[in-house]
């Protein structure tokens, strides 16, 4: 699995490799996820900052509607899997 130093940057329309990811729930082949729908992709730098706790408290919260229209999120962060994996426990929709 590469590590964040030796991911390619991303601009707008470019093809995401096809990593495999480790989350909080699972492990994935990243165009897996995708299965050729619509996912938005965002990161924050760092977990259990301020910001980082209520913009993802609202993606959260938008969720219902964002699988309405077949929409994925897909978070990403510059932290090491044991800081996310702690966050995801306290993090809640209505932040």
């Amino acid at each position: 699995m590469l590590s964040f130093n030796e991911m390619p940057g991303l601009t707008i329309g470019a093809t995401v490799p096809n990593l495999e990811v480790e989350t909080t729930n699972e492990t994935f082949k990243l165009h897996d996820y995708f299965n050729n729908g619509w996912t938005i992709i965002f990161s924050h730098p760092f977990d259990f900052t301020l910001v980082c706790t209520t913009e993802l408290g609202k993606m959260a919260a938008y969720l219902p509607e964002f699988e309405k229209r077949g929409v994925k999120l897909l978070g990403f962060s510059c932290d090491e899997y044991s800081h996310a994996r702690s966050e995801s426990k306290t993090l809640k929709p209505t932040q």
